[in-house]
């Protein structure tokens, strides 16, 4: 029996869901998503309450579903309502980025050429003192925009420059030091 999986997820009354088939529609103040289900999970709105089950809960893939689809949906229903954010932070001298239009961030990080990256439909990028944020409704897509901007320069673990999560703990490494001589 999947711990998560049993858990309804509770609605507001902002939040509108849909179910036609094999699909799951959550409508919200920040916008709309959309899930395929897998057929052996099955998902009700009951009470203000969205109610995820399996028919086999004993079944460890079944059971594995149940909990990934039940966190899916919540996923959604917190996203329509409240979204998500990442906060990445650029360390180094003269490593700046900066928002061109609304789905272009332009990031000088090292590079002999500043780099262009596109931002996916329903992400929003800010830069205040060369900290981004990252901000949607899609708490994957949120994630992996982040993920692919701190892939443009990672921190390296000497002086720490790069692009790094705003909570990331680095490990720094001691550099070489000078032979002595006797």
């Amino acid at each position: 029996m999947s711990r998560i999986g049993k858990k309804p997820i509770e609605l507001t009354d902002k939040v509108e869901v849909k179910i036609e088939g094999d699909l799951i529609t959550v409508k919200g103040p920040k916008g709309t998503l959309t899930q395929k289900i897998h057929p052996l999970v099955k998902v009700a709105v009951q009470d203000g309450q969205i109610l995820v089950s399996v028919d086999k809960p004993e079944d460890c893939n079944e059971n594995a579903l149940w909990g990934l689809f039940r966190s899916l949906i919540n996923n959604m229903v917190v996203g329509v309502t409240n979204g998500f954010e990442k906060k990445l932070e650029i360390n180094g001298v003269g490593y700046k980025a900066r928002v061109e239009g609304s789905k272009k961030l332009i990031l000088n990080v090292g590079y002999s050429h500043p780099v262009d990256f596109e931002l996916a439909p329903g992400i929003f990028c800010q830069v205040e003192n060369n900290v981004i944020t990252i901000t949607g409704i899609d708490k994957q897509l949120v994630g992996e925009t982040a993920a692919n901007i701190r892939k443009v320069r990672k921190p390296e673990p000497y002086k720490g420059k790069g692009i790094k999560y705003a909570d990331e703990v680095l490990r720094r490494k001691a550099g070489k030091t000078a032979a002595k001589s006797a």
